[in-house]
Protein backbone atom coordinates (compact mmCIF):
# COMPACT_ATOMS: atom_id res chain seq x y z
CA UNK A 1 0.00 0.00 0.00
CA UNK A 2 1.44 3.58 -0.68
CA UNK A 3 1.24 5.71 1.91
CA UNK A 4 -0.11 8.70 0.58
CA UNK A 5 -2.35 11.97 2.22
CA UNK A 6 -3.03 13.38 -1.47
CA UNK A 7 -6.23 15.12 -1.22
CA UNK A 8 -6.44 14.87 2.19
CA UNK A 9 -7.00 18.41 4.59
CA UNK A 10 -5.55 18.88 7.87
CA UNK A 11 -5.10 21.34 11.02
CA UNK A 12 -1.94 21.26 12.69
CA UNK A 13 -1.32 22.90 16.00
CA UNK A 14 1.44 23.64 18.26
CA UNK A 15 4.04 24.72 15.66
CA UNK A 16 6.43 26.88 17.75
CA UNK A 17 9.26 27.00 15.16
CA UNK A 18 11.42 24.85 12.71
CA UNK A 19 12.44 22.60 15.29
CA UNK A 20 9.63 21.92 16.54
CA UNK A 21 8.07 18.36 16.69
CA UNK A 22 5.06 20.08 14.99
CA UNK A 23 6.72 21.47 12.52
CA UNK A 24 8.85 18.02 11.61
CA UNK A 25 5.02 16.22 11.15
CA UNK A 26 3.70 19.24 9.28
CA UNK A 27 6.73 18.63 6.70
CA UNK A 28 6.00 15.14 6.38
CA UNK A 29 2.54 15.63 5.74
CA UNK A 30 2.79 18.38 3.21
CA UNK A 31 6.20 15.96 1.38
CA UNK A 32 3.04 13.57 1.20
CA UNK A 33 0.53 15.98 -0.08
CA UNK A 34 -1.64 16.88 2.59
CA UNK A 35 -2.80 20.18 2.14
CA UNK A 36 -2.16 22.14 5.73
CA UNK A 37 -3.83 24.73 7.80
CA UNK A 38 -2.09 26.08 10.95
CA UNK A 39 -3.25 27.67 14.44
CA UNK A 40 -0.58 29.70 16.75
CA UNK A 41 -0.70 31.70 19.76
CA UNK A 42 0.30 35.19 19.97
CA UNK A 43 1.37 37.79 17.19
CA UNK A 44 4.93 36.75 18.02
CA UNK A 45 4.47 32.64 17.94
CA UNK A 46 2.16 33.76 13.97
CA UNK A 47 5.28 35.73 13.19
CA UNK A 48 7.54 32.97 13.30
CA UNK A 49 5.23 30.54 12.03
CA UNK A 50 4.11 32.62 8.69
CA UNK A 51 7.51 31.39 6.75
CA UNK A 52 7.20 28.02 7.24
CA UNK A 53 3.64 27.54 6.48
CA UNK A 54 3.85 29.50 3.57
CA UNK A 55 7.13 27.02 2.28
CA UNK A 56 4.96 23.97 2.93
CA UNK A 57 2.14 26.11 0.11
CA UNK A 58 -0.27 26.72 3.20
CA UNK A 59 -1.98 29.95 3.78
CA UNK A 60 -4.26 29.40 5.95
CA UNK A 61 -3.59 30.55 9.74
CA UNK A 62 -5.60 30.96 12.61
CA UNK A 63 -4.94 33.07 16.02
CA UNK A 64 -5.92 30.04 19.02
CA UNK A 65 -6.12 30.38 22.86
CA UNK A 66 -7.15 26.58 23.29
CA UNK A 67 -8.98 28.43 26.83
CA UNK A 68 -11.26 30.37 25.06
CA UNK A 69 -14.25 29.23 24.05
CA UNK A 70 -14.83 32.37 21.53
CA UNK A 71 -11.45 31.87 20.17
CA UNK A 72 -11.90 28.09 19.73
CA UNK A 73 -15.39 28.76 17.81
CA UNK A 74 -14.04 31.60 15.83
CA UNK A 75 -11.15 28.70 14.91
CA UNK A 76 -13.22 26.08 14.00
CA UNK A 77 -16.01 28.27 12.09
CA UNK A 78 -13.51 29.46 9.99
CA UNK A 79 -12.00 25.91 8.92
CA UNK A 80 -15.64 25.07 8.07
CA UNK A 81 -16.41 27.83 5.89
CA UNK A 82 -13.02 27.81 4.18
CA UNK A 83 -12.90 23.92 3.98
CA UNK A 84 -16.34 23.12 4.59
CA UNK A 85 -14.41 19.45 6.12
CA UNK A 86 -11.33 18.18 7.81
CA UNK A 87 -9.39 14.99 7.48
CA UNK A 88 -7.00 15.06 10.16
CA UNK A 89 -5.78 17.02 13.26
CA UNK A 90 -2.36 17.14 15.17
CA UNK A 91 -2.28 18.53 18.37
CA UNK A 92 1.28 19.42 19.84
CA UNK A 93 0.17 21.93 22.70
CA UNK A 94 1.00 21.71 26.39
CA UNK A 95 1.95 24.20 29.00
CA UNK A 96 3.30 24.10 32.78
CA UNK A 97 4.95 27.02 34.41
CA UNK A 98 8.61 25.55 34.03
CA UNK A 99 9.50 26.79 37.82
CA UNK A 100 6.76 24.36 39.05
CA UNK A 101 8.98 21.52 37.01
CA UNK A 102 11.25 21.33 39.19
CA UNK A 103 11.84 20.13 42.75
CA UNK A 104 8.75 17.81 44.25
CA UNK A 105 5.78 17.58 42.70
CA UNK A 106 4.00 17.47 45.71
CA UNK A 107 4.81 21.17 46.07
CA UNK A 108 2.81 21.62 42.84
CA UNK A 109 0.24 24.86 43.18
CA UNK A 110 -3.51 24.40 42.51
CA UNK A 111 -3.50 26.75 39.83
CA UNK A 112 -0.35 25.46 37.73
CA UNK A 113 -2.68 22.08 38.42
CA UNK A 114 -5.34 23.16 36.67
CA UNK A 115 -3.88 25.48 34.27
CA UNK A 116 -1.58 22.37 33.19
CA UNK A 117 -4.52 20.02 32.62
CA UNK A 118 -6.40 22.39 31.55
CA UNK A 119 -3.58 23.23 28.25
CA UNK A 120 -2.25 19.57 27.96
CA UNK A 121 -5.06 17.70 28.34
CA UNK A 122 -8.58 18.75 27.86
CA UNK A 123 -7.70 20.86 24.77
CA UNK A 124 -7.45 17.70 23.19
CA UNK A 125 -11.21 16.60 24.61
CA UNK A 126 -12.68 20.16 23.22
CA UNK A 127 -9.67 20.12 19.83
CA UNK A 128 -11.60 16.45 19.12
CA UNK A 129 -15.34 17.52 19.93
CA UNK A 130 -14.96 20.30 17.15
CA UNK A 131 -13.08 18.71 14.61
CA UNK A 132 -14.91 15.23 14.54
CA UNK A 133 -18.01 16.89 13.76
CA UNK A 134 -16.03 18.24 10.34
CA UNK A 135 -14.97 14.72 9.56
CA UNK A 136 -18.03 13.24 8.31
CA UNK A 137 -16.47 10.59 5.86
CA UNK A 138 -14.05 9.86 9.53
CA UNK A 139 -10.48 11.02 10.24
CA UNK A 140 -7.48 11.28 12.16
CA UNK A 141 -6.49 12.85 15.17
CA UNK A 142 -3.05 13.09 16.60
CA UNK A 143 -1.77 14.42 20.00
CA UNK A 144 1.66 14.33 21.27
CA UNK A 145 2.77 12.65 24.75
CA UNK A 146 5.99 11.70 26.63
CA UNK A 147 7.10 8.48 28.63
CA UNK A 148 7.21 10.56 31.69
CA UNK A 149 3.16 10.18 31.76
CA UNK A 150 4.01 6.64 33.23
CA UNK A 151 7.67 6.72 34.70
CA UNK A 152 8.74 8.66 37.10
CA UNK A 153 11.26 11.53 35.42
CA UNK A 154 13.25 14.35 37.18
CA UNK A 155 12.24 17.71 35.96
CA UNK A 156 8.74 16.65 34.33
CA UNK A 157 6.43 16.62 37.73
CA UNK A 158 3.10 17.51 36.37
CA UNK A 159 3.28 17.57 33.43
CA UNK A 160 3.80 13.53 33.44
CA UNK A 161 0.21 13.40 35.47
CA UNK A 162 -1.01 16.01 32.46
CA UNK A 163 0.19 13.28 29.90
CA UNK A 164 -1.24 10.39 31.53
CA UNK A 165 -4.34 12.17 31.22
CA UNK A 166 -3.66 12.48 27.90
CA UNK A 167 -2.98 9.09 27.02
CA UNK A 168 -6.15 7.91 28.91
CA UNK A 169 -8.35 10.48 27.06
CA UNK A 170 -6.81 9.59 23.59
CA UNK A 171 -7.97 5.94 24.47
CA UNK A 172 -11.44 6.97 25.65
CA UNK A 173 -12.13 9.44 22.56
CA UNK A 174 -11.04 6.30 20.07
CA UNK A 175 -13.74 4.57 21.67
CA UNK A 176 -16.18 7.41 21.26
CA UNK A 177 -15.41 8.43 17.77
CA UNK A 178 -15.10 4.89 16.34
CA UNK A 179 -18.29 4.28 14.73
CA UNK A 180 -18.06 7.30 13.19
CA UNK A 181 -14.99 6.17 11.34
CA UNK A 182 -12.57 8.59 13.57
CA UNK A 183 -9.31 7.19 14.95
CA UNK A 184 -7.50 8.72 17.51
CA UNK A 185 -3.61 7.76 18.49
CA UNK A 186 -0.90 9.43 20.67
CA UNK A 187 2.86 9.57 19.36
CA UNK A 188 4.97 9.17 22.40
CA UNK A 189 9.11 10.73 20.69
CA UNK A 190 11.59 10.22 23.49
CA UNK A 191 13.53 13.17 24.48
CA UNK A 192 14.44 15.82 21.31
CA UNK A 193 15.70 19.71 21.23
CA UNK A 194 12.94 21.42 20.98
CA UNK A 195 11.65 24.87 22.23
CA UNK A 196 9.53 22.87 24.85
CA UNK A 197 12.16 20.22 25.85
CA UNK A 198 15.08 22.64 25.96
CA UNK A 199 12.91 24.06 28.86
CA UNK A 200 12.71 21.04 31.05
CA UNK A 201 15.96 20.94 33.60
CA UNK A 202 18.85 18.66 33.01
CA UNK A 203 17.70 18.28 28.93
CA UNK A 204 21.51 18.00 27.87
CA UNK A 205 22.00 15.18 30.37
CA UNK A 206 18.82 13.32 29.34
CA UNK A 207 19.78 13.63 24.96
CA UNK A 208 22.96 12.09 26.15
CA UNK A 209 21.98 9.43 28.20
CA UNK A 210 18.99 8.55 25.95
CA UNK A 211 21.15 8.33 22.76
CA UNK A 212 24.08 6.14 24.57
CA UNK A 213 21.38 3.90 25.86
CA UNK A 214 18.49 3.54 23.63
CA UNK A 215 18.56 -0.18 21.51
CA UNK A 216 19.01 2.10 18.15
CA UNK A 217 21.84 4.36 20.22
CA UNK A 218 20.02 7.21 18.65
CA UNK A 219 17.45 9.95 19.87
CA UNK A 220 14.16 9.94 17.57
CA UNK A 221 14.56 12.83 14.84
CA UNK A 222 11.69 14.90 13.61
CA UNK A 223 11.72 12.99 10.55
CA UNK A 224 10.93 9.74 12.13
CA UNK A 225 8.09 11.36 14.27
CA UNK A 226 6.53 12.86 11.06
CA UNK A 227 6.64 9.83 9.72
CA UNK A 228 5.06 7.97 11.84
CA UNK A 229 2.34 10.84 11.77
CA UNK A 230 2.18 9.98 8.12
CA UNK A 231 1.51 6.47 8.51
CA UNK A 232 -1.47 7.00 11.11
CA UNK A 233 -3.30 9.40 9.42
CA UNK A 234 -3.25 7.76 6.44
CA UNK A 235 -5.34 5.23 4.84
CA UNK A 236 -2.28 2.98 5.81
CA UNK A 237 -3.56 3.36 9.33
CA UNK A 238 -7.21 2.37 9.00
CA UNK A 239 -7.10 -0.16 11.58
CA UNK A 240 -5.08 1.39 14.57
CA UNK A 241 -6.88 3.43 16.72
CA UNK A 242 -6.34 4.29 21.15
CA UNK A 243 -2.30 3.84 20.72
CA UNK A 244 0.55 5.49 22.06
CA UNK A 245 2.97 5.10 19.24
CA UNK A 246 6.30 5.47 20.68
CA UNK A 247 9.21 6.84 18.73
CA UNK A 248 12.32 6.55 20.81
CA UNK A 249 14.78 4.31 19.81
CA UNK A 250 13.37 1.72 21.65
CA UNK A 251 14.12 3.21 25.01
CA UNK A 252 10.92 2.21 26.83
CA UNK A 253 11.89 -1.45 26.81
CA UNK A 254 15.03 -0.87 28.91
CA UNK A 255 15.41 -1.98 32.68
CA UNK A 256 17.83 -0.14 33.25
CA UNK A 257 21.52 1.66 31.10
CA UNK A 258 23.44 -0.32 28.80
CA UNK A 259 26.82 -2.05 30.45
CA UNK A 260 28.76 0.65 29.55
CA UNK A 261 26.99 3.31 31.04
CA UNK A 262 26.49 1.83 34.26
CA UNK A 263 27.97 3.71 37.07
Amino acid sequence: MTITLQGKRGLIMGVANERSIAWGIAKAMADAGAELAFSYQGEAFGKRLEPLAQSVGSSMMVDVDVTDEASMDAAFAMIKDTWGTLDFVVHAIAFSDKNELAGRIIDTSRENFKNSLTISCYSFIDVAKRASALMPNGGTLLTLTYQGSNRVTPFYNVMGVAKAALESATRYLANDLGPQGIRVNAISPGPMKTLAGAAIGGARKTYKHTEQNTPLRANATLEAVGGTAVYLASDAGACTTGEIIRVDGGFHVLGMPQPDHLV
